[in-house]
């Protein structure tokens, strides 16, 4: 797979995430201009990086590589739960704010991935 292939899967999922450049950044622990060049195909992602990026978007890294597409379950897991976060307007009378969604949804996301 070219690396634009993959920087489009990249960019695509991180946008379908509503995650920031920066922030996927720093979720990889790379400073900004590295993710702009990764998500520009302009620079090489290790298969470390790839295994993050594909453990960060909850997909394989078969899918980021172009080796498979997204399964319907993943399709549905994914929609599901971005639907059920962005339904919720408020907790016990304070509202909810995009960033506390975001926050509910990495959590639920890494609880869903770690458990037995």
């Amino acid at each position: 797979m070219k690396n634009n292939d993959l920087a489009i899967r990249i960019v695509d999922l991180r946008e379908k995430k509503n995650i920031t450049q920066t922030e996927l950044a720093k979720k990889m622990d790379l400073d900004k201009s590295s993710m702009s060049k990764i998500e520009n195909g302009t620079r090489k992602v290790s298969s470390d990086e790839v295994a993050k990026l594909a453990n960060i978007f909850n997909v394989s890294t078969d899918y980021l590589l172009g080796r498979k597409e997204l399964s319907k379950a993943d399709q549905v897991h994914n929609a599901t739960v971005d639907e059920a976060l962005g339904t919720i307007m408020s907790f016990e009378g304070q509202p909810v704010t995009e960033h506390d969604k975001k926050v509910m949804k990495d959590l639920l996301e890494s609880y869903l991935r770690n458990k037995e």
